[in-house]
């Protein structure tokens, strides 16, 4: 028992000073009436207690990410430490205080984690677009991405690179052709780098932080074939281990054809970049996406797929049943196999995670511990944190915790009864199927309601016909398609694999099948605004409090979640959106939905744009001459844009705004517009005029926002969502502003 339970599972009245400290008495008093007050009564949930300190490790972590600047590195250590020396202090004192300033602690401690993350995996970073240029480097992974090879390379050497500015790794997209490289492999190929691409909106998906914790410090394209110098060094086990991951996805996509095959290898190697873009959109938008991941759910069927089918035939030899603890036998297999698995799949952060989680829970099996509690969960919480920081802000990491959280809280409170149902009176051997169905769409029901604020905040999509695509395919996943994977990789190396593949095929088949058929259903996907950061708090915080306590209370955590969950409808969206390169912008339309300008250029900006704010389609701008909209425009007015050929005029709420596009333009727009937003440098300042966007603020600052609100204008740039961080690729414009 550690020091924070002892104090929780004391009696009233321990430890108090009764000889003096009348100070400390006083508040050791007042904090005790509080918890034990009616209205409180947290004192009913001492047991609990200690399942915040995840919680608050989480929180230092998220405020780390959340600063606009990066601190200096002794903040953190230096308020772990304060924050150590007052609970040594308040120990006995002042133990009432105990219980916050841990809680502090724990904040503080994740706020260190976080800073010395950050520097430890601090790697050189490209500063600008270079190339073509010759790149030697050690092959370190090979994924294949439709008709091309997705190469990450561990550089030897860069031309025009001295030793110093080489990034710690890089990627870079290869034509198929020639000899396919290997991992292990030194290679020679010329290619074009570039910097980890900046967010393509104001809060949108932020590649430079997930690349500098991958130490990825370029992303590029190849121009040439690669040529092979040197073979891999045999019997080294990290080329091992991607030798046998090549040869399980080459031999799983021989024996299942098509997409299957495809999904298939992403199921046991993590393989997916090679599934069809349609099969894709399909999982997306009936909610089964998280099957193509290896995640919780996966590492949990091999796990208990080998625990049951171990056990069971350990059970069947009384010689061994008699004799020895088969339940810890099989326990330390299973997590032999989920190890095992693990290095299988490439060991990806999520993978991690979900064995961390299955660990503890076997291990748990293993010193005679409950197995599946919100203590176990909150364990792994705390190793997945502490160890890796930057998961916190990652959708895997919310999703997954999210919906563990929930079943384990869910299950707490009704296994009970089920239990008590389950074995009384006859016909209790009836119910058990009855059990397992209600059990599998209580289940869906539970992680998808925790799981779609996530999923709406940081992909604006919500899937609301995931339950029944779900329910439907789940007997498949966990009756055909993870069993028949285990025993085909138990039967490769006797070469009779292709009899359970074939099994696994059909039933991904059918899982492919209920896929597509709930994607066509109408109104499959439910676009969602941006949600605030706040909201997102909103609704961690509101369920936390409702799986984490037992009391009646909690309930006020669903209206929290409920509130949070809303906050994406209660602001509009940008009234304009410019991207970083200057060759696209977006307007809201008449009828609300965004309007880009006309071309092909920036495909991924004009998607996401898409996404995020709740247009289905993007509509066309006029041709030069033509507008949209009508007269006369007022604040309650829809939009109006009208175009000529030197650039457009975009009216909304009220204000004028000069979408630029020509020199010729800028001296008259700078008199009569409200807001000038061009595609060119502006040489000329435009006193007139409420704010000014130009080519040389989206080269300094990234993409733009732009809010439009009567007599006011408001403007987002990507830099500064960003922050003055290591990640960020804007370091000219920070280093200005110091």
């Amino acid at each position: 028992m550690n020091a924070i339970e002892a104090f929780a599972l004391r009696p009233e009245g321990a430890g108090e000073d009764t000889g003096h400290r009348p100070k400390g008495r006083a508040i050791a008093r007042t904090w005790r009436d509080f918890l034990h007050s009616p209205r409180n009564n947290l004192s009913a949930d001492r047991d609990r207690w200690i399942l915040w300190l995840p919680v608050c490790l989480g929180a230092g972590i998220g405020l780390y990410f959340l600063l606009p600047a990066e601190p200096p590195l002794w903040v953190g250590p230096l308020a772990a430490g304060v924050l150590l020396a007052l609970v040594a202090a308040a120990w006995r004192t002042v133990p009432g205080a105990v219980v916050l300033l841990l809680g502090l602690l724990a904040a503080a401690l994740g706020l260190a984690a976080a800073q010395v993350r950050t520097e430890m995996v601090a790697a050189p970073v490209l500063a600008q677009k270079l190339g073509p240029v010759t790149v030697v480097g050690v092959v370190e992974g090979v994924e294949d991405k439709g008709g091309a090879l997705r190469v990450t390379l561990a550089p030897v050497s860069v031309e025009r690179l001295s030793p110093a500015r080489l990034p710690h790794s890089l990627r870079v997209t290869v034509r198929t052709g020639g000899t396919r490289p290997e991992a292990g492999q030194t290679v020679r190929l010329d290619a074009v780098l570039m910097p980890p691409p900046a967010p393509s909106a104001p809060g949108a998906f932020n590649f430079p932080r997930m690349a500098w914790f991958d130490r990825l410090g370029a992303v590029g394209y190849a121009v040439s074939t690669p040529d092979i110098l040197t073979q891999p060094l045999r019997g080294a086990v990290g080329d091992a281990v991607e030798h046998m991951r090549s040869a399980v996805t080459a031999r799983v996509r021989e024996v299942i054809p098509g997409a299957e095959g495809q999904i298939a290898a992403a199921l046991l190697t993590g393989a997916r970049i090679g599934i069809p873009e349609p099969t894709l959109e399909a999982f997306r938008d009936s909610g089964l996406a998280h099957l193509l991941s290896i995640s919780g759910l996966h590492m949990t069927l091999v796990a208990g797929l080998i625990f049951v089918g171990v056990r069971g035939v350990l059970a069947a030899v009384p010689a061994i049943a008699l004799r020895h603890d088969v339940k810890k036998w099989t326990a330390a297999i299973a997590l032999l196999a989920a190890a095992f698995y693990l290095l299988l799949s490439g060991a990806a952060i999520p993978s991690q995670r979900a064995f961390v989680m299955a660990a503890i829970v076997l291990l748990a099996v293993i010193v005679d511990r409950t197995a599946i509690s919100l203590r176990t969960l909150g364990w792994a919480a705390l190793f997945v944190l502490l160890t890796q920081p930057e998961s916190l802000v990652g959708p895997s990491f919310q999703m997954s915790f999210a919906a563990v959280t929930a079943l384990v809280a869910g299950y707490e409170l009704v296994a009970p009864k089920l239990s008590a149902w389950r074995g009384r009176g006859r016909g209790r051997w009836t119910r058990a199927p009855a059990l397992y169905m209600l059990g599998i769409v209580a289940s869906t029901v539970i992680a998808s309601l925790a799981t779609a604020p996530f999923a709406a905040y940081h992909f604006n999509t919500v899937a609301l016909y995931s339950l029944a695509a779900n329910l439907a395919v789940m007997p498949l996943v966990s009756l055909i398609v993870m069993p028949m994977a285990i025993a085909g990789l138990l039967l490769m190396p006797v070469g009779l694999d292709w009899l359970p593949f074939t099994l696994m095929g059909w039933g991904l088949d059918g899982v492919t099948i209920v896929a597509e058929t709930v994607a066509s259903w109408p109104g499959s996907v439910l676009y969602v605004p941006p949600m605030p950061v706040g909201g997102l708090a909103a609704v961690a915080l509101g369920g936390l409090w409702l799986c984490l306590w037992r009391r009646p209370w909690r309930l006020a955590g669903l209206a929290v979640a409920v509130v949070g969950a809303s906050s994406a409808w209660w602001s509009a969206g940008p009234d304009i959106l410019v991207n970083d390169e200057a060759t696209l912008i977006a307007v809201r339309g008449p009828a609300g939905g965004l309007m880009l300008s006309p071309g092909r250029s920036d495909g991924f900006a004009r998607d996401l744009w898409r996404e995020r704010h709740g247009a289905e389609e993007a509509v066309s701008w006029p041709a030069a001459g033509g507008s949209t909209g009508t007269w006369p425009l007022t604040l309650d007015s829809p939009p109006r844009l009208a175009c000529d050929s030197v650039g457009c005029v975009y009216e909304a709420r009220g204000l004028k705004t000069a979408l630029v596009q020509h020199p010729a333009a800028v001296p008259e727009d700078c008199y009569a517009a409200d807001v000038i937003v061009a595609t060119i440098p502006v040489r000329r300042p435009c006193d007139h005029t409420l704010a000014v966007v130009d080519a040389w603020d989206l080269w300094k600052k990234g993409a733009h926002a732009v809010w439009l609100n009567g007599t006011a204008v408001r403007v987002e740039t990507v830099a500064e969502t960003m922050g003055d961080r290591p990640w960020s690729p804007f370091t000219r414009y920070w280093e200005d502003r110091r």
